[in-house]
């Protein structure tokens, strides 16, 4: 058929289409379609990189917050930690003079037995074979009372011939003394006991007041002649 019967097949209202044109780039499947201006995206970076900023930052102040609750809580421990160890020494101090104080209370009461034992058995002077058996017997019994003083700590004063101390010494009588300088002890008269350091029994003791007037007016006597 000829070119002009093809002609004549066309639909003369319908208009002719244009070719596609290579350069336009608004079409959905156009290699540039719609695209984010540059502008939006650096907006979008900063938001984002101020909000981890701000993230960061109220991590820090809260760290900051923990570590001085924890210096606080930290020192209040140490404080209570001193406290308790105050007073666990203070209780075993107090625990320790209590039972120290009841021992020299009952001891104190038995002081008085020990000087009857000591005074009887410098009075003793057995003769016979049975006397000397009893007396024996008495001095053994007299060695276990000691020794059972010793065990607990209790030990005698030994006065004669030492400076007086008054937290030792208790001055029943003063004389004067030529062989003892002043305040010497020059004799006991009633045996002192410590426990443990600590007076149990003060001792009664007579001291020296030195040289007597006489003894004191002879060299100048002497000087004088």
């Amino acid at each position: 058929m000829s070119t002009e019967a093809q002609s004549f097949d066309q639909d003369p209202t319908t208009p002719a289409q244009p070719a596609a044109d290579p350069a336009r780039t608004d079409g959905p499947a156009g290699s540039g379609g719609d695209v984010a201006p540059a502008s939006a995206t650096t907006e979008v970076v900063s938001e984002g990189e101020a909000a981890a900023s701000d993230r960061q930052e109220l991590l820090e102040r809260e760290l900051d917050t923990l570590r001085a609750e924890h210096e606080t809580l930290k020192g209040q421990y140490m404080r209570m930690a001193a406290d308790f160890d105050n007073f666990r020494k203070r209780a075993q101090r107090d625990q320790e003079d209590q039972r120290l104080q009841v021992t020299c209370s009952t001891l104190g009461e038995i002081l008085p037995v020990v000087d009857n034992f000591d005074r009887a058995r410098q009075q003793l002077n057995p003769q016979g074979e049975e006397a000397q058996a009893l007396h024996r017997s008495y001095q053994n019994l007299y060695k276990q009372l000691v020794d059972v003083f010793k065990q607990l700590g209790v030990s005698p004063m030994r006065v004669e011939g030492e400076t007086f101390d008054p937290n030792l010494h208790e001055a029943v009588m003063r004389e004067p003394s030529d062989e003892h300088p002043e305040d010497v002890v020059t004799a006991e008269l009633q045996r002192g006991y410590q426990l443990d350091g600590r007076v149990l029994r003060h001792a009664l003791v007579k001291v020296s007041m030195g040289p007597g007037p006489a003894a004191a007016e002879g060299p100048a006597g002497g000087e004088s002649a």
